[in-house]
């Protein structure tokens, strides 16, 4: 077996279910799940037109590049989406089954294994990174989020030693589980960096579509390259996918879009990985990036459900709206895996402990008395966990008052 396996961590999830395996929820209320990112508004109409209309496409084995039609709207969508000139969708564009699949294949394909290779990650961190990152054979290096920064980073902060050693570094914006987004300086900031060191930036940017002011969409990592005039993405390669903007995490559909001789390296692995998509999926794919008005009722749906539960909860718990993304990143009164289990079997409420999300890194776990809120389900349900999730935190604090009187 590969010995590498033995240094993955559990997944969340995977803890989550142990945390709360002994447990008892009420009975006399429905449980409502607000732990998972699984979106849960129903797919649009187009998609689901466009892939009953081309079954046909089972009957022929798929091109690792992806179907050229695919590859062209991705780079139009791009071009649409963040004003820029259109990647070149025969060099710079890739589609991918889902950006959980590439954003590990893509750490095989990048890190030159040694002892001394170093992987730079957001903390917390979406897991496929740390997983990708050991498998690949480096070690991760966590850059903690700093709550002072609006859960932003310091780049400043990294050590040039890790710096020299490190080959790759992901990070995601928006953000999992903040929703920060990085300013244009954070990027010229980071191409900098990637510059000076000689390293990747793989940026995440599956939630760039959720986001609550239309007329301000966060900004891109590609555009942010062209507009510091890095018109060849160099050392840069950015992931998207369907999953959240179009409601359609079963469809597996994203892409990676940069630097040329990357994605050339990365098609070469990916020939020998199988990662193919059937033309079933493209033509979906290709349907629902031509298609923006079911994007934006989705955000309709999500900002709905902000400003109804916002104010059932800032009075409660530590917690504002993010920049962008559908989580709430809240702080709790006390120990975050002791508040999950609490409000559980209280509420029959599921949230996610943020120490799940996070590593103890320089002193601190920064997901630490925090919980990640999914507000996915529908909005009903989502108003009614947090008033369960009022109701408990006020509960607590009479107690509190009651043992300290």
């Amino acid at each position: 077996m590969n010995p590498k396996l033995a240094t993955l961590q559990p997944y969340p999830f995977e803890r989550l279910r142990q945390l709360l395996a002994d447990v008892q929820p009420p009975t006399n209320v429905p449980p409502i799940n607000l732990s998972i990112g699984e979106p849960k508004h129903p797919p649009a109409a187009v998609v689901l037109e466009a892939m009953q209309s081309s079954l046909q496409g089972l009957g022929a084995y798929p091109p690792t590049k992806g179907e050229p039609e695919l590859r062209q709207t991705i780079a139009t969508w791009i071009a649409r989406r963040y004003g820029i000139a259109p990647p070149d969708s025969e060099t710079q564009i890739l589609p991918v089954l889902g950006s959980r699949e590439a954003l590990f294949a893509f750490a095989q394909t990048v890190v030159d294994p040694s002892p001394e290779a170093l992987v730079i990650c957001p903390n917390p961190f979406y897991q496929i990174y740390e997983g990708a990152t050991l498998l690949a054979g480096a070690q991760p290096w966590y850059l903690n989020a700093d709550p002072q920064r609006g859960h932003g980073y310091d780049w400043e902060s990294i050590p040039e030693e890790v710096l020299t050693r490190c080959q790759l570094l992901y990070i995601c914006s928006p953000g999992n589980p903040s929703g920060h987004v990085l300013s244009l300086d954070d990027w010229h900031r980071l191409f900098e960096l990637s510059d000076k060191y000689d390293f990747v930036i793989a940026a995440d940017e599956c939630y760039s579509e959720i986001y609550f002011d239309e007329t301000r969409p966060p900004v891109g990592a590609l555009q942010a390259s062209q507009l510091a005039g890095r018109t060849d993405f160099r050392r840069l390669v950015s992931f998207s996918s369907l999953s959240k903007r179009s409601s359609v995490p079963g469809l597996r559909s994203g892409y990676v879009a940069g630097d040329a001789g990357l994605l050339e390296r990365f098609l070469l692995y990916r020939t020998y990985h199988g990662s193919a998509m059937s033309l079933v999926t493209a033509k979906a794919s290709i349907a629902a990036w031509k298609d923006e008005s079911h994007v934006v009722e989705n955000r309709r749906l999500y900002r709905e459900k902000f400003t109804a539960v916002l104010p059932i909860l800032e009075p409660a718990l530590q917690v504002s709206r993010p920049q962008a993304a559908f989580f709430l990143w809240a702080g709790t009164p006390y120990d975050d895996q002791a508040f999950t289990r609490d409000l559980y079997a209280a509420t029959g409420v599921t949230v996610l402990p943020g120490s799940f999300l996070a590593r103890e890194a320089h002193g601190a776990n920064p997901g630490h008395q925090h919980v990640r809120i999914a507000l996915v389900a529908a909005k009903e349900h989502c108003i009614s966990a947090a008033r369960r999730i009022a109701d408990f935190c006020a509960s607590h604090n009479r107690k509190i008052h009651e043992s300290n009187a």
